[in-house]
């Protein structure tokens, strides 16, 4: 089915007393059974959780026992069906968020078919591969955990702006009719701006909760900011959207009822949220904000920069097949 015993992909190994990624021969996956679908990967994109899986180190391993390997996100063709599988076939392109076990960074992929959707009609796949992890972080942290459409003319600050969930973070509330304050330095304000962002606050010079507000989300792509340093930042019923989840300190002073609050996104499978932001890509009101695609070979400049405070967007890394 697969053409081949082995295939390359990505993985973490000790080399030189640190962790690195590199390019690596592995099992190929076993033929589709019952809803499984399997993809031959055309791309595969660096997320934080990717950089928090490379930083890990010793830690990582201990917990995982190497079953979990960096790319949560793909996009890439259907070449194998299970024969319970409905909703594709063989030749469609299809993007998909991955389980915590990873694994994305391979030429094959086997996935249930609940955890897929059609890649845009209007983008190549190495772009479709920056979508689902961020693309689906930013649009279910501000439509589901912040409630952004239920909010009038909002005002938003998006931390953490031109990375992957920042970059899709300004754009969907724009979409949305928000008034958008995007954090960045200086060297990325263009970029920012470009994507939606009415006003740009250096992260490198400026207070970030100094002014500008009330606002009525604040959304924290790096996980970095404390609830009690943002409340007086927030509106009555604002709400601060961190990724990462919140400390027993902050649970603790968060009192019931109404008032300012904080929460966590927790990304979840949805090929419906998937569908739906392809449909804003081939309808041209949302873009892929793409920084870079590296090759296989090259992933382990990828990580680098993906960690090196420069990002403009996503770093998608390509599996095109052997010459």
């Amino acid at each position: 089915m697969t053409g081949s015993r082995s295939m390359r992909a990505v993985r973490l190994v000790r080399a030189g007393g640190s962790v690195a990624p590199r390019v690596v021969e592995v099992p190929a996956p076993a033929a589709p059974a019952g809803t499984q679908v399997l993809v031959r990967v055309a791309a595969s994109s660096i997320n934080g959780t990717d950089l928090g899986l490379l930083r890990g180190g010793r830690l990582f391993r201990a917990l995982s026992g190497g079953r979990v390997a960096p790319g949560f996100d793909l996009a890439g063709e259907v070449v194998a069906c299970g024969p319970a599988v409905t909703g594709f076939t063989t030749g469609d392109r299809v993007m998909a968020l991955i389980g915590h076990a990873g694994g994305g960074m391979a030429e094959l992929v086997l996935l249930p078919q609940h955890r897929l959707a059609r890649a845009p009609r209007t983008i190549d796949l190495p772009q479709a591969a920056g979508i689902p992890l961020a693309g689906l972080t930013a649009l279910q942290a501000l439509h589901g955990r912040a409630a952004l459409s239920a909010r009038s003319a909002p005002r938003v600050l998006v931390v953490g702006a031109a990375g992957g969930i920042g970059a899709y973070a300004v754009q969907l509330a724009r979409l949305a009719g928000a008034h958008v304050t995007a954090v960045a330095d200086a060297a990325r304000a263009d970029f920012v701006r470009d994507l939606g962002a009415s006003v740009v606050v250096d992260r490198r010079r400026d207070d970030v909760l100094a002014g500008g507000g009330p606002w009525d989300v604040v959304l924290d792509a790096p996980g970095a900011l404390r609830f009690p340093a943002v409340r007086p930042a927030l509106t009555g019923d604002g709400v601060l959207v961190s990724t990462r989840p919140l400390s027993p300190d902050t649970l603790r002073g968060l009192r019931p009822g109404s008032g300012p609050r904080a929460t966590a996104v927790a990304t979840r499978r949805s090929p419906v949220d998937l569908a739906h932001l392809a449909h804003l890509v081939d309808t041209a009101r949302l873009r892929v904000p793409l920084d870079r695609v590296v090759a296989l070979e090259d992933v382990a400049s990828g990580f680098e920069h993906t960690g090196s405070g420069q990002l403009r967007g996503k770093v998608v890394v390509s599996l095109a097949a052997r010459p």
